[in-house]
């Protein structure tokens, strides 16, 4: 064994990807990077910064291998690969830059010497050049040199040559290389798991994956083509979802836990035997979830580590086995209930580990609902749970589910409510009260008030388009039947229809949805749980976090306003500073954001949630909740004079959770 120093240049690197003399281990994680970072990558090039070196192995046996994001199939090399161990997202994003590929349009503001992805603006904008058009294989810089001297740029002809030339040289720019010769595959994890370690964190789930692969080869492409199997039929459960319910499914020393370590330590045998469970559970639960309670994608379910417990229950079942038809309502109802209550909306390690231990009782049912505190009534959703929620609620899918269990359909074409999603997979949905006519009201409707899940319809962006457009409900719902109305749980009531009476309409959705809803659970509501029961919310009353946005000029502020225990504790965050923080948050990274006088971690969890202690609380939503908290906030900013004045103390105490879906997100 021996380890070989030497130096590449960027084209020769990337000549050697596309003939396959370096190919990516299985052991490797995705390809992870955002268009901003490969434009600040692009940068450092031209600037001479120092870009990090790179990690190879070279080996005499054949390695399983993962196909590298490129956009294009590799050739078959002609002599032994390198297998790229660390480096892979930089060589990638470079990969991508320099053959035109649609995800990495970096381009080069000539003048000011600023790099960014392709935009709108930058196309219209003749100071800005493509990166490609520079450095790409048959490149005509002179062409490009000819174009800006007819922009009118502010800076001499020769500089623009020099700048030019600079921009030509980021592939000649060198990279250290260190090259693993002759290790085992077992030494080659190993070390793989310390390298990137010490870079962008690795979670639990990549550490498992690297050791599961060197043991096992082509388990992770088991593990990938079983979530693709899932992916067709609209549930995304990915591999990190499948490594953590293969922990869950095993058994070690008699104990079941959630921690990845255990997998790691198990035996093949173990190994095996759970992977069966897996699959077995999830043939079960997909088709029950999707057939019985009506959720037919994984968009629709706010945390899908509810669905463990199920895979591992029906996991356990032999193949074939029945489960009485009260047991299944009573899991499905456990489902429903934790997800109103939020169950795994913060750290779910503890909670899955004491829900996958309730299964071990007599009556599974009953045990995993007394860990929901719910013991003798079944609960019930109020108007009042209702209110102030918007499209990132854990009750979306409640309402939808109120849509379809009532068999709506598309007020355009008559279809299921099911039939058309948007982007991320969910249903489409449209306001009912469209925003054009609420922003500017005499009322001055709120942005949070307009976006209110009780003002969501779900239907189709051809009925958005054609049948509601920019009108009143007053208008357009008069040419539909009642019997349309009723299943999408809209008032008939004429009177709460136009834009003056916008906050009774509200008020009178709430309370058809959460009637539908309560409906809903009752009919899978186990025999032993009796009506009358308290609300599904169960956040202490006294627990309160506002968030609001604050922009003059260049500058915007977002101040949170936190109440507990009878006090009050205000903050403000840049908004440039989260925003760069939400970006490290995509790819693992965890970052620093200045809140108020103190530095404050922004970190990432295993299971993608994102966490930031704002004063007594350690609130924690996923990055989606937190792009859309900041967009919300900021749609309707009030002038920085009115940003409320910082507390300068800190909060006494250790910080609780709290829930970013929870959160009052205030515009005005």
């Amino acid at each position: 064994m021996a380890v070989e120093r030497t130096n590449r240049d960027v084209r020769t690197l990337i000549t050697q990807i596309a003939g396959g003399e370096i190919m990516l281990p299985e052991i490797q994680r995705g390809y992870m990077w955002k268009a901003s970072q490969v434009a600040r990558l692009v940068e450092s090039l031209y600037r001479g910064y120092p870009a990090g070196s790179l990690l190879f192995w070279k080996t005499g046996q054949l390695a399983e291998t993962r196909e590298a994001a490129i956009g294009a199939p590799q050739a078959l090399p002609s002599v032994m690969p390198l297998y790229l161990l660390d480096g892979q997202q930089r060589l990638t994003s470079l990969y991508r830059v320099l053959t035109d590929h649609p995800e990495a349009q970096v381009v080069f503001n000539v003048e000011t010497e600023v790099f960014q992805n392709q935009s709108a603006a930058t196309r219209r904008d003749k100071k800005w050049i493509k990166v490609y058009d520079v450095v790409g294989e048959g490149a005509d810089v002179f062409a490009v040199h000819s174009a800006l001297k007819a922009a009118g740029l502010g800076i001499p002809d020769a500089e623009i040559g020099r700048r030019l030339n600079a921009l030509q040289k980021i592939t000649q720019r060198d990279f250290h290389m260190e090259v693993l010769h002759d290790f085992e595959y077992g030494e080659v994890a190993e070390i793989f798991v310390r390298v990137n370690s010490g870079g962008r964190a690795l979670k639990t789930t990549d550490l498992a994956l690297a050791t599961l692969s060197a043991r096992s080869p082509g388990f992770l492409g088991r593990l990938e083509a079983e979530s693709a199997r899932w992916a067709e039929r609209g549930y995304a459960l990915d591999v990190n979802f499948l490594i953590k319910a293969l922990t869950l499914s095993l058994s070690i020393s008699g104990k079941r836990s959630s921690s990845v370590a255990r997998l790691t330590a198990a035996s093949k045998e173990s190994v095996e035997a759970g992977w069966e469970k897996v699959r077995r559970g999830l043939t079960r639960v997909v088709p029950l979830l999707q057939e019985k309670l009506l959720i037919p994608t994984t968009a629709l379910i706010p945390s899908l580590a509810a669905l463990h417990p199920l895979v591992v229950y029906y996991g356990r079942r032999p193949e074939g086995a029945d489960v009485p038809p009260d047991v299944e309502d009573g899991m499905l109802y456990w489902f429903m209930a934790a997800t109103a209550r939020s169950r795994y909306g913060g750290v779910t390690d503890t909670l899955v580990t004491q829900d996958i231990r309730a299964l071990d009782a007599e009556d599974p049912v009953r045990a995993l609902l007394a860990n929901l505190g719910i013991r003798d009534r079944g609960i019930t959703v109020s108007a009042d749970d209702l209110a102030g929620r918007n499209h990132q609620s854990p009750y979306l899918m409640f309402c939808y589910l109120a849509a379809a269990h009532a068999r709506a359909s598309d007020w355009w074409d008559g279809s299921p409510v099911s039939a058309a999603a948007d982007g991320s997979g969910k249903p489409q949905h449209s306001l009912v009260h469209p925003a054009s006519t609420l922003r500017g009201h005499r009322n001055k409707y709120s942005t949070a008030e307009i976006n209110e899940l009780a003002n969501i319809v779900f239907v189709s962006q051809e009925t958005a388009k054609n049948i509601i457009g920019n009108r009143s409900p007053e208008a357009y719902l008069r040419d539909l039947l009642a019997s349309d109305l009723a299943a999408h749980s809209v008032p008939e009531a004429r009177e709460v229809l136009s834009a003056a009476r916008y906050r009774d309409f509200l008020s009178a959705r709430r309370a058809l949805l959460a009637a539908r809803i309560t409906a809903l659970l009752n009919g899978f509501r186990p025999a032993f749980l009796t009506r009358g029961a308290p609300r599904a919310a169960d956040a202490s009353s006294d627990r309160s976090l506002t968030l609001s946005g604050y922009s003059t000029g260049g500058r915007a502020v977002l101040a949170a306003r936190a109440e507990a225990a009878g006090r009050s504790w205000v903050c403000c965050i840049d908004a440039a500073e989260i925003d760069a923080a939400l970006d490290a948050a995509a790819v693992g990274l965890a970052s620093d954001v200045r809140v108020g006088g103190d530095t404050v971690p922004m970190r990432v969890d295993d299971e993608g949630g994102v966490t930031l202690v704002l004063g007594p609380f350690l609130v924690r939503g996923s990055l989606d909740q937190w792009h859309s908290a900041a967009k919300d906030a900021f749609d309707d900013a009030q002038p920085l004079t009115a940003c409320p004045e910082p507390t300068d103390e800190q909060w006494p105490g250790e910080p609780a959770e709290f829930l970013l879906s929870e959160a009052a997100v205030r515009g005005t």
